[in-house]
């Protein structure tokens, strides 16, 4: 797919050189951390060495006070206080990280996961029943609720009380309980992207500093906590790059048991950054939620029963496999249902409907959707007697928004801007598509349906190595670019163009990926390169002519040998 290369504007050169001047970087590294708003050095300590001291007081959150307040009272009336989550990664890491810390301070606990097809998400009304039967009196909801008016309501008529801690938009109507969230209108916080797991941990926090609870445990947690704002893909700014950065090294230096089994079964060794956690471990952590249950996720992340938890991770590898093999078959039937669609060229966007697809993939496979046809996408299943599916997103609309004006024909959707579900009566699905897609004509731009590619800078490879590094080892330039990490949205891994490379020594592996060396004229570097899924792009290569390239540098690992590898993104003639 054609995509629309986008330079990043060139910031204020006196900004440059300062940065040069304070913290000795290359006029290249100095320009990218300029576009990240780093303009001194005391704002590339912060972000190059972020602290824990530097996370927000958490009663500056609305309610947060009366939450504390209410599990106080709950333990001191020795109340039975059940902890809720979703069945996603953001879901069951709130809900271990919840639980690892309360179970230290107070026994009469328990946890529960809703069943993805038989409750469906959020907040249920099973739950709340079961809960009443095994006297509950207190329910802490994480990453779900904020629109659970109706359920909550349901449980308070049973006597039952909720927290909920939600990080999604709110509707026009808080749910009557204690609510936080710092999405709320009147919430004053000073970050509004948390994770819902990291708004569960701003509860912990202020419990431990009201209660003056060891903090020990808490931070043991943000191993959890790495893992949630990764897979939930909420940005890695502000608060969460410091509890993302701090996670990310206790799963390095001290893995939890069920870390090691999770990657025993996968393969895969330590160290990993945030992109291997979002690919290796989230998978199969939601996996167990996608198959058959969430509860084993969570009982993975709690236990440190090492048979117990050699048998939970066979066990999610087994649900990761199936879900993988859902995951290609219903993919390749969109696709086909897609192409048997004579009116799909004339829409922007995609809505397929399968009843007998399964619901714990098709937020997956709306992803591999857009991949190809990179349009809002919705992928819709049977369950339950309705039509239930998720939702996809591309840059230029708004998904909630889009959802929101198809309300009336919803039975209910929540989410964010670029991911949704929503359930719908069966009878509804013919409809939706049509007026999803003349929402979607109305709220979006011709040129928001080309991918773009914002690119950071241009450059030439002499910018690689300094003048007394050597070729075959990994330079400063790279072991600085590594220091960016954990990278994600709002601080995304720095991409970069080279123009006039010519491409040689070409090999193509598993016959769909490129090996080669890429070079310029009059430089003497040249680079290893790998192309995914690009093997596509050979007539071009095989043109001779000149190139440009956009890709991420990596290292390439074999034998104990590390090198610089640029990893490509795109390819395309000079221009």
């Amino acid at each position: 797919m054609q995509k629309r290369w986008l330079i990043k504007s060139t910031p204020d050169q006196q900004i440059i050189d300062q940065l040069i001047s304070d913290i000795k970087v290359e006029p290249a590294l100095a320009s990218i951390l300029a576009q990240r708003g780093i303009h001194s050095f005391d704002e590339a300590q912060y972000f190059f060495r972020p602290k824990l001291e530097d996370l927000h007081d958490p009663f500056l959150m609305k309610d947060l006070k009366e939450a504390v307040d209410r599990i106080n009272l709950a333990i001191s009336n020795s109340e039975k206080i059940m902890i809720f989550g979703d069945y996603d990664v953001d879901g069951t890491t709130a809900v271990a990280t919840m639980w690892n810390v309360l179970i230290e301070q107070y026994e009469k606990l328990e946890f529960y996961i809703p069943d993805r097809y038989a409750e469906g998400y959020g907040i249920s009304e099973l739950g709340i029943k079961y809960a009443s039967e095994q006297g509950i009196t207190l329910i802490i909801a994480l990453d779900c609720g904020i629109k659970s008016i109706d359920k909550v309501a349901f449980a308070n008529s049973l006597g039952i009380d909720f927290i909920v801690c939600d990080h999604h938009l709110p509707g026009e109507e808080l749910p009557a309980c204690i609510v936080l969230d710092p999405k709320r209108v009147d919430c004053e916080y000073p970050y509004k992207e948390l994770s819902g797991c990291g708004v569960g941990f701003k509860l912990l926090q202020g419990l431990c500093t009201e209660n003056e609870w060891d903090t020990t445990t808490l931070f043991q947690q943000l191993d959890l906590l790495a893992i949630s704002i990764g897979a939930d893909i909420v940005p890695v700014t502000g608060e969460n790059r410091i509890l993302c950065y701090h996670g990310m090294q206790l799963l390095n230096r001290e893995p939890r048991l069920g870390i090691q089994e999770i990657l025993r079964v996968a393969k895969k060794n330590l160290p990993l950054n945030l992109t291997s956690v979002i690919f290796t471990i989230a998978p199969r952590i939601n996996a167990a939620g996608r198959i058959h249950s969430g509860r084993k996720s969570v009982e993975m992340m709690i236990s440190n029963d090492l048979e117990d938890l050699k048998s939970i991770a066979a066990s999610i590898e087994e649900d990761n496999i199936e879900r993988k093999d859902l995951d290609k078959s219903i993919t390749a039937e969109a696709f086909q249902q897609i192409e048997e669609d004579k009116n799909f060229k004339h829409k922007i966007s995609t809505v397929v409907f399968n009843e007998n697809w399964h619901k714990g993939v098709v937020g997956i496979v709306a992803s591999r959707l857009i991949e190809k046809h990179y349009r809002p996408t919705i992928v819709l299943t049977e369950s339950n007697g309705v039509a239930t599916g998720s939702a996809r997103s591309i840059r230029g609309l708004n998904m909630h928004d889009a959802l929101e004006q198809c309300s009336d024909l919803l039975e209910q959707f929540g989410g964010h801007a670029f991911a949704a579900g929503m359930s719908m009566p069966l009878e509804n699905v013919t409809l939706f598509k049509e007026r999803f897609d003349e929402v979607v004509q109305k709220l979006i731009q011709k040129e928001d349906l080309i991918p773009q590619q914002i690119v950071d800078y241009e450059l030439h490879f002499d910018e690689l190595f300094l003048k007394d590094e050597l070729l075959n080892k990994v330079p400063k330039f790279k072991r600085i670019i590594d220091q960016f990490e954990p990278t994600g949205p709002g601080n995304m891994k720095p991409i970069f163009t080279s123009k006039n490379v010519f491409i040689s020594n070409v090999r193509i592996l598993k016959e769909e990926h490129l090996k080669v060396v890429v070079g310029q004229p009059k430089t003497h570097v040249t680079v290893d390169a790998i192309g995914f899924s690009m093997v596509d792009k050979m007539d071009l290569i095989n043109s001779k002519e000149p190139l440009d390239i956009l890709y991420t540098i990596e290292t390439n690992s074999w034998r104990d040998l590390e090198t610089l590898q640029l990893n490509l993104k795109d390819i395309r003639l000079s221009i």
